[in-house]
């Protein structure tokens, strides 16, 4: 199930990346390495398929459910860490803007992500992201359910998904 096309990841021409809204963001391991876990389940899904974490895929997700409590407006809506790329809706509330700089500054979505790759790498001791990111911002409750489900599917889908790449499998 290939629903959701890769696209470069190009920011949105004159668009407030802090402005209130949902956002789905993909952010991947550089060279596609999968680092944060595998996939597991039966070939039959008679056990649904599910990631397992690896060391490093522990610590993103100890980090992502740690971003709602570091950024008060701004919430994570859904995610999964999938073995080489994770995928975030994430929500930014209205005034967003941060109570410890001299003057108000806002959080965009670049600023959360870049903290979350900054922080998983400073904690696991080497970088391993993917520079930059992908993003789409959500425009309404239709593209809104279809991406949830894309998310809430992806390990199912490992085997046909874009970031997936059989012939390079670690070992």
């Amino acid at each position: 199930m290939k629903e959701l096309p890769i696209r470069k990841p190009l920011r949105l021409k004159g668009y407030d990346y802090s402005s209130a809204g949902c956002y789905f963001i993909t952010f991947c391991v550089k060279d596609g390495h999968e680092l944060l876990g595998e996939i597991v389940g039966d070939d039959a899904h008679i056990v649904p398929p599910k990631v397992v974490y690896s060391e490093y895929g522990e610590i993103t997700d100890q980090f992502i459910k740690n971003i709602s409590a570091t950024y008060a407006d701004i919430v994570v809506d859904k995610y999964v860490i999938m073995p080489n790329h994770v995928h975030i809706m994430l929500v930014l509330k209205a005034g967003s803007g941060t109570m410890w700089a001299s003057s108000p500054t806002k959080k965009t979505i670049s600023t959360v992500v870049r903290s979350l790759k900054i922080l998983t790498a400073k904690k696991c001791g080497f970088s391993f992201w993917q520079r930059s990111f992908h993003d789409h911002i959500i425009r309404d409750e239709a593209e809104y359910k279809r991406i949830w489900q894309y998310i809430d599917q992806n390990p199912a889908n490992w085997e046909n998904d874009p970031y997936h790449k059989p012939q390079e499998k670690s070992q």
